[in-house]
């Protein structure tokens, strides 16, 4: 008899409410050590009544990306906390479990766009009534030349735009790339995505071993891409989606080309009414399984049985400790190792790992439509390396920043009103430096308001400059309305963000796979981790994927089956013109060839060797 429980801890901005069912009572505190005044934490715990032979489970977690979405009618920004917890939640709801919500604000947020999660919890995004828009084209990329690209999934645009610079060869170089890349993405999928690197030895499975060089992690995507790329220009094109990861393209290893590959191939749709939609969507799929949304609690620390290696439950700001039979983190997980459990070498050791870069992003409104932008659009230096170098080896705000501009509005008349636009800025920086790695080195060591409010002046001036020049747009500083900003002090502030580094840990080598930290705590029992820097990474999708990964090694660890298994793989009758015939290596033509010129040759040698005699 006991209550199994799942708690979430996120941390967001101001997103829209989101209805949420009538629970008995709600916990009202705030989390010590968070506060902004743009920003507020929300902690969600997941209490599962009480009924005979149930497990408790406890789920801490935070938000899984810091990405944004524009709301209705103002601009709004949200690093949301949803997709991790909320996801968990949902799963351990359709294995049985009776769980409750408890969160700090009257909302739940986050991005996702993952199908296999509504796919396994017996539903879709339609019949949610998640209604998905294609972008075309996915952006607009603007260089410093007054010059543009345009990246489509229409392939006799990119034949146009491929051709323009590189010629006929150069399309048939593209089609060359996509296929590599498509190869990165389908065994990154199935060999990394769906299984979990519990040790060192999850490395060595064969299926994985056969797959690791045609993955090219040992090669960054900068000079992959230049195999197949012959101009500097086209070379920028197909790497600067290495951002998505936090990473340099010239540092990033070369299997993520998948991130292009998926946008080349399967396009950008976007979710009407933002993403938070999507994530509502699945509160709502939760709410329908039985989860009670439950607001405002506060968690403090993880609460481990006498001989520290079995976790127990948490503690509650308010004092209360709530006792569970597995704990699942979601929030930082450098912070959660560092703060909700008792220091340990490794909690240290993650610190000094090396992280994704920081963001200085803008939410704005403007009080009238800017035509020269669509929906994406991607601003790249004229010095391109060199402002890589200055973000991840300085730690630093290039002179001359790339940066992501996002139009909402331009696809979805819901995001502003009418004649009206939202944008959304991102501007990648360098983390913070701590007292340790900053000893000798420039870098992010911004500590009094000002400073930062002169640093933000200064990528407010480029980006209006920057857009202005390339575009065409004119007095953008002047149509612009209401602005929200996140620094990287103020991603550490308010989302305990390790560094205020956006996408948690580094997707370098030997920060990825069993080098990752697991999803399972290395020493105490019935403790796992769903999020950014745990296994399989960074990026809601990605996240998605994860959760599912940690939420079966839980059903595991109770000899509970996976409810959406049966799901998997399932297919109708295959008819005989559907079925697949793979043809012989040879074919009779081929081998009666092959047949005729092995005769002749030994003809010609026997008549060179009678000739000899």
């Amino acid at each position: 008899m006991g209550k199994v429980l799942a708690v979430a801890v996120s941390l967001r901005q101001r997103p829209v409410p989101v209805p949420m069912p009538m629970c008995p009572y709600i916990y009202n505190a705030t989390l010590s050590g968070y506060g902004h005044s743009l920003f507020s934490v929300d902690i969600q715990l997941l209490e599962m009544s009480k009924k005979p032979a149930q497990k408790t489970a406890i789920v801490v977690g935070k938000h899984d990306d810091a990405r944004f979405v524009q709301e209705r009618r103002h601009v709004n920004s949200e690093a949301g906390a949803g997709a991790g917890g909320v996801a968990t939640a949902a799963r351990l709801a359709k294995a049985g479990f009776d769980v409750t919500v408890f969160e700090k604000n009257d909302f739940t947020g986050g991005r996702c766009l993952f199908r296999e999660t509504f796919n396994d919890l017996g539903t879709s995004l339609e019949a949610e009534g998640v209604q998905l828009m294609k972008c075309e084209p996915n952006y607009n990329i603007w260089f410093d030349d007054g010059k543009s690209f345009e990246l489509s999934t229409d392939v006799t645009r990119m034949k146009l735009e491929v051709e323009k610079w590189e010629g006929k060869d150069g399309f048939e170089r593209y089609l060359g790339f996509l296929q590599e890349a498509h190869r990165h993405y389908e065994i990154s999928v199935a060999q990394v995505l769906k299984k979990n690197f519990t040790s060192l030895f999850s490395m060595a499975r064969p299926a994985f071993l056969r797959h690791l060089f045609p993955l090219h992690p040992f090669e960054s995507i900068y000079s992959r891409a230049s195999k197949y790329f012959w101009t500097e220009r086209l070379r920028r094109v197909f790497t600067f989606g290495s951002m998505y990861m936090g990473m340099s393209p010239f540092d990033a290893p070369g299997t993520y080309s998948l991130l292009q590959y998926t946008e080349l191939a399967e396009g950008i749709w976007y979710p009407q009414g933002g993403f938070h939609t999507v994530l509502a969507a699945l509160a709502k799929i939760g709410e329908k399984m039985g989860v009670c949304y439950r607001l405002s609690t506060p968690v403090s620390s993880v609460k481990l049985d006498e001989s520290g290696r079995l976790a127990t439950g948490v503690a509650l700001e308010s004092g209360e400790t709530v006792s569970a039979d597995v704990v699942v983190i979601n929030a930082d997980l450098v912070y959660a190792y560092n703060n909700l459990l008792p220091k340990s070498s490794y909690g240290r050791s993650l610190e000094k790992r090396s992280t994704s870069c920081s963001s200085i992003s803008f939410y704005w409104a403007m009080d009238r439509q800017i035509p020269e932008l669509t929906t994406h659009n991607i601003f790249l230096a004229k010095h391109y390396r060199e402002s890589f170098d200055d973000i991840f080896k300085q730690q630093l705000m290039p002179a001359e920043p790339s940066f992501y501009l996002n139009v909402p509005s331009r696809i979805d008349p819901t995001a502003a009103p009418e004649g009206k636009d939202s944008i959304a800025v991102l501007v990648p920086v360098g983390h913070l430096l701590d007292k340790r790695q900053g000893i000798g080195r420039k870098g992010l060591q911004v500590t009094n308001k000002q400073d930062w409010e002169s640093m933000v002046a200064k990528a407010r001036r480029i980006v209006f400059s920057t857009v202005e020049a390339r575009t065409g747009a004119r007095d953008l500083q002047g149509a612009l309305v209401k602005e929200i900003v996140n620094t990287p002090q103020s991603w550490k502030d308010a989302f305990n963000l390790d560094k205020g580094a956006i996408l948690g840990l580094s997707h370098s080598f030997f920060n990825v796979l069993s080098f990752r930290p697991k999803t399972q705590h290395p020493s105490i029992n019935r403790l796992h981790f769903v999020g950014a820097s745990a296994h399989p990474g960074t990026g809601v999708p990605i996240v998605l994927a994860g959760a599912k990964l940690t939420s079966e090694q839980v059903l595991e660890s109770f000899g509970m089956a996976e409810p959406w298994a049966s799901k998997t793989g399932t297919k109708g009758e295959v008819k005989d013109i559907d079925r697949i015939h793979v043809l012989p290596l040879l074919s009779n033509t081929h081998i009666a060839a092959l047949v005729l010129v092995i005769f002749f040759t030994i003809l010609a040698y026997r008549s060179l060797a009678l000739e000899g005699v």
